[in-house]
């Protein structure tokens, strides 16, 4: 099975560069609770009393309010009233995709499935904790089931759309049954994501209760000081594919899933809760007989790594039992934990430990374990040949692919683990490139809005500049991969060169090259430009490498209850009738809509048709007949009876 595409964000990563760069250099992540979120200063004891936290820190994201709703066309309404949770695990699917080169549209339609695991429906309780009177119709579409039902829904996928409640191990579980599907050939390609936010606190005051929250927010795997659970925020999206047709298709193979296993404790543990030794040895045992891997040769293991004592000694237990058994000792497996990092991400904790491994296996490096300084003493150390790295290290050459593995862990008993193997990276050299026979190239940009437009034209102007992650890769297969990998959009440009620094010049300066492009190039430019199709295979032949290339520019604005700083949508203009202002909040923010429009081409749904009964009753005192407005089909019959509404209270 191939990890053809990633894409995720947590605390202090906006993407997988980004992680692995706070990986690699060993930092920390996390951060005091935002005053968004809840007043932790308030909450805040040293003793663990009740209604009270014991910590004042986690990993939290950054601007969780912010999205692009007219990207997915959302009215402003809709955007505000849906859980940041969905909007998250849309852009973050959607810059997944692009990473895999599967532009959305070439999956419609399709079997593709969708597996989310997730246990938080944090932005829903609050809205329901305000009370009865603020219950509403589109307080549906935060149901914890719709995260996958979105993605599907939006992208039209057809194949499965499942959500994965196992508690921490949710992500890798919901990796485990992608792996299962696709054998089966149930799906072609999956989408498997975690995501968390936590909005409330009530499970750190819980976890304080219990004794399990760690004081500093930070989780310190297999030190002495590990004091248990540091919360954290995240959404994580792999896109996955069976092998053979990843090679056949020259998709970007970043790491190879060899096998994968989950199995509950049973009864092995002393109590439900409690983690049982043998209850994890029974699922590394199997994931790697269905890996058909030898554990002693696994190289590296991302640990569950939750930073508690007791969790911490289970699991070195297992895994010197397991990957451990006929190891020399001069020859450790190393293991570690992204939690050290980003903080315990809950659901989304295990995808977070997936991304991470196959960076690691990317780059051949184990990043440092942090927050360890005296190893823990429950820990059997001289009789495990196993290891916590403290620095950067190699993964040494032994004559084959690099191997790994993930493992992750549930409150619900349920244990999950995923073996890794090096992907099979294709080469794209820019001195493989005959500069003294320079063709001369055209890059073809698109995107929904001119603003989008233009930062994307300046963000591939930064990535072909030397110094930028594309100086490096032919040009050919940079401009090839623009127009045969990505989605194209309405607002469009396409330039040409025959040097990267000659395309950058173009795109940021508007400067035009010396070489006067071939007739083709010009032709093939202006008929996308004008939103014409172009035979691209044709225009650049055979042997190009698919590359990766900028994500796309989201344009974001917050969107928040209670709030209304979005932009001019949903505002009422002076001069705006009723149905204009009716409009503006509840249509899909890219409808340009006239009075013969569909209500129903715009937006307009039974939700929707609800909102606005509760709206006229609680704003205009007008009494609404649900079936009169059912009845309504056009914009242009709305705005009359919306006039006859105002007519009859004057």
């Amino acid at each position: 099975m191939a990890v053809i595409g990633m894409a995720c964000k947590f605390p202090g990563a906006a993407d997988p560069d980004q992680l692995w760069e706070i990986l690699q250099t060993g930092r920390d992540a996390t951060s005091e609770t935002p005053a968004e979120r809840y007043d932790a200063n308030a909450l805040y004891s040293e003793s663990p009393e009740p209604g009270t936290i014991a910590s004042r820190r986690a990993g939290y994201l950054d601007s969780i309010a912010e999205f692009d709703a007219g990207f997915f066309g959302m009215s402003p309404t809709e955007a505000t009233d849906l859980d940041p949770q969905q909007r998250l695990l849309l852009m973050t699917a959607w810059e997944a995709l692009e990473d895999a080169g599967r532009p959305p549209e070439s999956l419609a339609g399709g079997d593709t499935g969708v597996y989310v695991g997730n246990t938080r429906g944090d932005f829903l309780e609050r809205q329901l904790q305000q009370g009865l009177d603020h219950v509403t119709a589109s307080q549906l579409n935060n149901f914890r089931a719709l995260l996958p039902a979105r993605l599907s829904w939006q992208l039209d996928l057809r194949g499965p759309s499942v959500l994965i409640d196992t508690a921490c191990s949710s992500s890798l579980a919901a990796v485990h049954q992608a792996v299962q599907a696709i054998r089966t050939r149930e799906v072609p390609l999956a989408l498997v994501a975690g995501v968390n936010l936590a909005l409330r606190p009530d499970v750190a005051v819980m976890m304080t209760r219990a004794g399990n929250l760690a004081h500093d927010g930070r989780s310190k795997f297999a030190d002495a000081d590990a004091d248990g659970f540091a919360p954290s925020d995240g959404v994580g999206v792999v896109v996955l594919k069976p092998l053979a047709a990843a090679r056949a298709d020259g998709d970007r193979i970043r790491a190879m899933i060899q096998g994968s296993a989950v199995g509950s404790n049973g009864h092995t543990g002393e109590s439900l809760l409690a983690p049982s030794v043998e209850g994890q040895i029974h699922v590394l045992r199997k994931a790697y007989e269905d890996a058909g891997v030898e554990p002693s040769e696994v190289d590296f293991v991302e640990a569950h790594g939750s930073g508690s004592p007791m969790l911490d000694q289970v699991e070195f237990a297992a895994l010197g039992k397991v990957v451990g058994e006929g190891r020399p000792a001069e020859r450790p497996c190393y293991i570690g934990s992204v939690k050290t990092n980003i903080g315990y991400a809950e659901a989304a904790g295990s995808i977070a430990g997936l991304i991470k491994t196959v960076m690691c296996l990317e780059h051949r490096r184990i990043p440092p374990n942090l927050h360890l300084k005296t190893p823990s003493p429950q820990i059997a150390w001289d009789d495990l040949p196993l290891a916590v790295p403290g620095a950067l290290r190699e993964i040494p050459d032994r004559g084959r692919p690099a191997l790994a593995g993930v493992t992750g862990q549930g409150a619900s008993c349920l244990n999950a683990h995923v073996v890794l193997r090096e992907g099979e990276p294709a080469v794209s050299d820019r001195a493989q490139e005959d500069d003294s026979d320079r063709q001369t190239y055209v890059l073809p940009l698109s995107a929904r809005t001119p603003a989008a437009l233009q930062a994307l034209a300046d963000a591939y102007a930064a990535y072909l500049m030397p110094g930028g992650a594309g100086s490096v890769l032919a040009l050919r297969d940079i401009c090839h991969s623009a127009a045969t990998r990505r989605q194209h959009h309405p607002y469009r440009m396409a330039v040409t060169g025959s040097t990267h620094e000659e395309i950058a010049n173009v795109l940021r300066h508007g400067e035009t090259g010396a070489v006067i492009p071939p007739r083709a190039l010009s032709d093939a430019a202006e008929q996308y430009r004008s939103g014409q199709p172009v035979d691209w295979d044709a225009l650049f032949g055979t042997g190009c490498v698919f590359v990766p290339l900028p994500s796309y520019p989201w344009q974001m604005q917050r969107y928040w209850p209670g709030e209304h700083d979005h932009g001019t949508g949903g505002h009422a203009a002076e001069g705006d009738d009723l149905a204009t202002v009716l409009l503006g909040e509840h249509a899909r923010a890219s409808s340009k809509y006239r009075d013969s429009s569909l209500l129903s081409e715009i937006g307009i749904d039974s939700l929707a048709r609800i909102e606005i009964i509760a709206k006229l009753a609680q704003e205009h005192h007008y009494e609404v007949d649900p079936e009169e407005l059912a009845a309504l089909h056009t914009v242009g019959q709305l705005r009359g009876y919306l006039r006859q509404l105002e007519a009859q209270t004057v």
